[in-house]
């Protein structure tokens, strides 16, 4: 495998939501670190036209698979597809992922439930698939996108943040159960912004600026510039020797806690 420029050739990464935000970031920099990539999400025209991109730019093999991560099956067929497209798997990245506000005392067992089977579940089944594959490598490289929204407790979003933190300790505990099999796992909780978010602060100046005021880096981060590298490094040969632990790549909001408050009914 060459290392340097390219730390990440000859390298498989599967990444869930990698066709737009954080996960096309992370995406796009494990391609240029010379990664072959797999973007597996539900909207397959986006995922398409970023392994497109993807290809053309960093000429390397990139695929789309249609996959709903909340069907078990899906999940195995997956990896399944992975393997049979770039012969190995070398780094799975769970970033697929929603929060739905709605106050605590409204949330339906249903809808703690949905946020478990997008969030929890979907990452677990991803990991127990991948298993296998990376034991028999002798190498493996699961990252999982946290949030800071339940490390910081925020609000309206119980659902979302105790399925987050739930992955939190699953990455832990897989770290210390997997090691001896040249796996690691660790969390990346990222504040980046998304073309969401773009449009929310474009439309709400006066919270962007409210937001920006409590992140002592100044400025809100680059899903490419500033999350991927993270990724890319915990997914080489030289973040082998980390693991089980959760990486704040949120330009420093995670000391004092950023407030944020979704709109939500009375």
């Amino acid at each position: 495998m060459v290392q340097g420029a390219r730390p990440l050739a000859g390298r498989a990464a599967l990444i869930t939501g990698g066709g737009q935000g954080v996960g096309q970031g992370v995406a796009r920099a494990m391609a240029e670190a010379g990664a072959d990539v797999v973007i597996a999400q539900r909207r397959l025209d986006e995922a398409e036209h970023e392994a497109e991109w993807l290809r053309e730019s960093h000429g390397v093999r990139a695929f789309a698979l249609q996959i709903d991560v909340t069907r078990a099956e899906q999940i195995e067929r997956m990896v399944a597809e992975t393997l049979e497209r770039l012969g190995r798997l070398d780094v799975l990245v769970n970033n697929a992922g929603a929060s739905f506000p709605k106050r605590l005392e409204n949330q339906s067992d249903a809808d703690m439930a949905a946020s478990f089977d997008l969030n929890y579940w979907a990452v677990f089944r991803a990991m127990r698939a991948a298993f296998p594959v990376m034991k028999a490598q002798g190498y493996g490289r699961v990252i999982n996108l946290g949030s800071l929204n339940g490390v910081n407790a925020h609000m309206f979003t119980a659902g979302y943040n105790a399925s987050k933190e739930a992955v939190r300790a699953l990455t832990r505990t897989a770290a210390v159960e997997w090691g001896p099999h040249g796996i690691t796992c660790n969390v990346i909780c990222p504040s980046a912004t998304s073309p969401q978010a773009r449009d929310y602060f474009e439309a709400n100046p006066a919270k962007a600026d409210e937001i920006l005021s409590q992140v002592p880096a100044g400025r809100f981060g680059h899903a490419v510039q500033d999350i991927g590298p993270v990724a890319v490094f915990l997914a080489s040969e030289g973040g082998g020797y980390m693991t089980g632990n959760t990486l704040f790549v949120d330009g420093g909001g995670h000391i004092n806690g950023v407030a944020w408050r979704p709109e939500v009914g009375a």
